[in-house]
């Protein structure tokens, strides 16, 4: 029966993921197809205009462009020396991975590969074993807080632990963007966009921080905030998520073993009186 039931709960979150990327698909085809189609029809024509302006064949075309997308990087400054480096390494053993500046030897990529098979496995548990000990303090906090308002039932919930490490990932966000959006003249949205991305590890690079006016050699200090920032958010965001796919995994486990006690203690909580079989509610059950 056990079995059964997880069969069908696989099947169930099966259906649920499909069903989640089909909904995702239509909404950002309605959402972004349009503007994209926009942004290609004006790109097409600036680059016609270039063209015919400039008399560029469609060879030499084809190779200014390559050219214009290769030296990309390296309008942000330096991206390889001791800082910028740093900065790859986190963001590659977090997998993030934002793609704003990739290894270009051959040395170098087979550094990177050797350098995330064990960096990312060592995050993982680093976060998952900080995690842990950030959901034990806010355990403790709230424990200390029922005391303090002499609220008789001291034990904290899982619940409440999820609902206040949830709100403390908001704030980390909303801090997060409002830092950047000062550093890096980011509107809020866009700059919450990247807290997010950053944070929940999505990483798409289509915004990256310190990579605006030569940051990672000249300005040590924001360099520090901004990895300390994504540590740190990691940490927190990694604990909330954690504690709720724990919270949603066990549901069913916790509502299967509760039936089976019930059930169980139910012949126990029965007692037989005159050819009947009463409950310990004082119903009748059956007749003897």
């Amino acid at each position: 029966m056990e079995m059964k039931q997880q069969n069908v709960r696989t099947l169930f979150l099966t259906l649920c993921t499909f069903t989640y990327l089909l909904v995702g698909a239509a909404v950002f085809d309605v959402l972004e197809s349009t503007y994209e189609g926009e942004q290609r029809i004006v790109l097409q024509k600036e680059e016609e205009e270039i063209r015919t302006t400039y008399k560029i064949s469609n060879d030499d075309y084809a190779i200014l462009r390559r050219n214009v997308m290769t030296t990309i990087p390296y309008y942000s400054g330096v991206q390889w020396k001791f800082a910028g480096s740093l900065y790859f390494s986190l963001t590659l053993v977090t997998a993030i991975g934002y793609g704003h500046s990739t290894p270009q030897t051959v040395g170098g990529k087979i550094a990177c590969m050797c350098y995330s098979l064990a960096g990312i496995p060592l995050c993982i548990i680093m976060f998952q074993s900080v995690g842990e000990r950030l959901n034990m303090f806010v355990t403790y906090v709230m424990k200390q807080i029922k005391k303090c308002f002499k609220i008789k039932k001291a034990e904290v919930s899982e619940t409440i632990v999820v609902l206040v490490t949830m709100n403390l990932s908001i704030l980390v966000l909303t801090s997060g963007a409002l830092l950047f959006s000062h550093y890096e003249e980011w509107n809020l949205v866009d700059a919450f966009y990247y807290c997010f991305t950053t944070l929940t590890r999505i990483g798409f690079g289509d915004f990256v921080a310190l990579q605006k006016g030569y940051a990672l050699q000249k300005n040590p200090q924001y360099v520090a905030m901004t990895m300390i920032f994504i540590l740190f958010g990691l940490t927190v965001v990694s604990a909330a998520l954690h504690l709720i796919i724990q919270r949603c995994s066990t549901m069913p486990a916790k509502d299967g073993r509760r039936g089976r006690l019930e059930a169980a203690a139910a012949p126990q909580s029965a007692v037989s009186l005159d050819g009947e079989v009463i409950a310990s509610n004082g119903t009748v059950v059956s007749d003897a």
